[in-house]
């Protein structure tokens, strides 16, 4: 009988759900909320020169210009030289003031996949 008490205590306690993940708190607390508003696109409009490295040595592998605007249509990237190339790009980047520093992974259409750091500067 043992056994059979013994799996039934595990088992529920397996399957027990946390109170707080049951009934999770209707308004989120203040610091949730900010962090959830996150960076306004305004807050970074304007015009950046950027350059993305690979390598240990952080070789540029291209120089690119972004126009940044309010509204998320509006902003463009171009890439100097490049014609006929077909590349995604997944970019995270950290703004503080008019510096931006982060890292990318692009995808080309030749199945090529390069991971390096990016680092930008807004034009004054």
């Amino acid at each position: 009988m043992r056994p059979i008490l013994l799996f039934s205590a595990v088992a529920f306690a397996a399957g027990a759900t946390p109170a707080s993940a049951q009934n999770p708190p209707s308004t989120p607390a203040p610091a949730v909320q900010a962090q959830r508003a996150g960076i306004k696109l305004s807050d970074v409009a304007g015009t950046w020169e950027g350059k993305s490295m690979v390598g240990p040595k952080d070789s540029v592998v291209v120089t690119y210009m972004i126009t940044a605007t309010a509204d998320p249509k509006g902003w463009a990237i171009t890439f100097p030289g490049r014609p006929g190339q077909t590349v995604t790009t997944r970019t995270t980047s950290h703004y503080t003031g008019d510096t931006a520093t982060g890292t990318f992974e692009a995808h080309y259409a030749s199945g090529d996949v390069i991971r390096g750091k990016v680092v930008a500067t807004r034009k004054k």
